[in-house]
């Protein structure tokens, strides 16, 4: 017998996270539809969509991107800034994203950066571009001297750390699993 949510549930006139939307369908109708229950699950992957991060530069921009089932994060690019809207138009039009995460930085007194005011024009353009698409903003603070830090520590060749745009595009990973993290954290 099911209750009046499940009931709902079933007929898409609940809605849920798509991590639980896939637990509930393997439990409730894996032993009773197995078929039906792959075939929703596929499609609720599918239609997943992913987080971005944004660690904003300006001359360069460095993007990062978590799995469907935003878990993992990892490196995307790292674009000239004035690029960044096309390149995520592109993006956006090839997969789906749920949300996109703007790196924050802070000096070590709290306070905002200098280049907060460029990145609060970004962010303008971001909504004006992508309007359905929700924008969060994340500490940043480190993320470029813990990526620096990363490499040391994994032997990367000096001339690798040299590649400013591999740091950008390490430090927007950083930025998106620290996110996820905490997200995960305060559930």
């Amino acid at each position: 017998m099911r209750d009046e949510n499940t009931e709902n549930l079933i007929k898409g006139n609940m809605r849920i996270e798509p991590t639980q939307q896939l637990i509930f369908y393997c439990i409730i109708w894996l032993t009773q539809f197995p078929y039906l229950c792959i075939r929703k699950m596929n499609r609720i992957a599918k239609d997943a969509g992913r987080l971005i991060a944004i660690d904003f530069g300006l001359k360069r921009t460095g993007l990062s991107h978590t799995d469907p089932h935003k878990i993992i994060a990892s490196n995307l690019a790292t674009v000239p800034t004035q690029s960044t809207i096309a390149y995520l138009k592109q993006y956006v039009h090839e997969t789906p994203i749920e949300q996109f995460i703007v790196g924050k930085p802070l000096q070590n007194n709290g306070n905002p950066s200098e280049i907060e005011p460029q990145i609060q024009k970004f962010i303008h353009t971001l909504e004006k571009n992508f309007p359905n698409i929700p924008i969060a903003r994340y500490d940043e603070r480190f993320t470029s001297k813990i990526a620096f830090q990363s490499f040391l520590e994994g032997g990367v060749p000096q001339k690798k750390r040299r590649d400013k745009a591999l740091v950008d595009q390490v430090s927007a990973t950083l930025i998106l699993q620290s996110y996820l993290e905490a997200k995960t954290h305060q559930k």
